[in-house]
Order: C-alpha cells, then structure tokens, then sequence
C-alpha cells in the first residue's frame, strides 16, 4: 500500500476567454438597443400670432435696490433699500411687507423685483438672509409670499 503525499500546489486558473465573450456580446447587445432620442426642447409648438394692438404699458413700479456693504471681514456692515438704512433683516422684511401691502393673507407675490447689489467681500449668508426677509415669511402655517423677482447686479469691489 502506497501513501500518497497531497500536496496543495494546485493553481485555480481563471479562463479569460469566456469573460472577455460575455463582456463583448453584452456591449453588443447595449449598442444594438440603443435608441437615440431626440434632444429636449425640439418641439413643434404653433403659437397663435400676437395681438392687433397693444398698448399696455408696463408695470410703473420701479426696480427696488437692496445695497449691502461689509467690512473689511466681510460682515455686514450696512443694509440700505433705496434711500433708507435698516440693522437687522427683520426691520427689512417690516419695511417690504409695508411695500407689497401683505395684510389681506398668504396668496400670490407682489410683481415688483428687488436688485441685490453685495460688495464683493460680502459673507454669502448675508446674501441668503436678506433673500429670506424679502421672498416672504411663514405665520401661523401659513406661507406668506412678499417678493420673488429677485436680481443681482455686479459685486461691488
């Protein structure tokens, strides 16, 4: 009777070529179904033509300027609407809702637009703050919406 030594030399070997069929049949099989669509908005939409005359005159409320300056560590140093100088955004948000005349309840936006002017140091939190105190206020549940026009201009260096 003979012993036999079991020795563990024996390499598993991956087989490749299978692999390497599958991956091609399956890009194969991805290109053959493509469908290419056609891009967004190419649509064939026809307008009715514009009106005879008309003679509306556009909004007469002028574009408001929210002018924000900071100091030299870009903190709030100024908030100025037009010609009058507010300390905090609530004091802001009062003078904007006096503005879009809010007392008859939540509904739609006021039509006027505000123009933000930011120095260029300006902490972009200021920027998000005053945004909150002019887009509008939520009481008791309800959303109340004061101004969403809202523009930048250039930073003030």
């Amino acid at each position: 009777m003979k012993i036999r030594k079991n020795t563990h030399d024996d390499k598993i070997e991956l087989q490749m070529t299978p692999m390497i069929d599958i991956v091609f049949q399956l890009l194969v099989f991805f290109i053959m179904t493509f469908k290419i669509v056609l891009p967004e908005g190419d649509f064939n939409i026809r307008m009715p033509p514009p009106a005879e005359s008309s003679n509306e005159m556009p909004p007469d409320t002028p574009t408001l300027t929210l002018r924000m300056t900071a100091d030299e560590t870009g903190k709030l140093n100024g908030l100025k609407l037009g010609d009058l100088s507010f300390d905090t955004f609530q004091q802001l948000r009062a003078h904007v809702r006096k503005l879009v005349n809010d007392e008859a309840g939540p509904g739609t936006a006021s039509d006027r637009e505000i123009e933000l002017q930011c120095d260029f140091d300006l902490h972009y939190e200021y920027a998000i703050n005053a945004i909150t105190a002019i887009s509008g206020y939520i009481e008791n549940g309800q959303q109340f919406k004061l101004i969403e026009n809202i523009r930048f201009s250039e930073p003030v260096e």
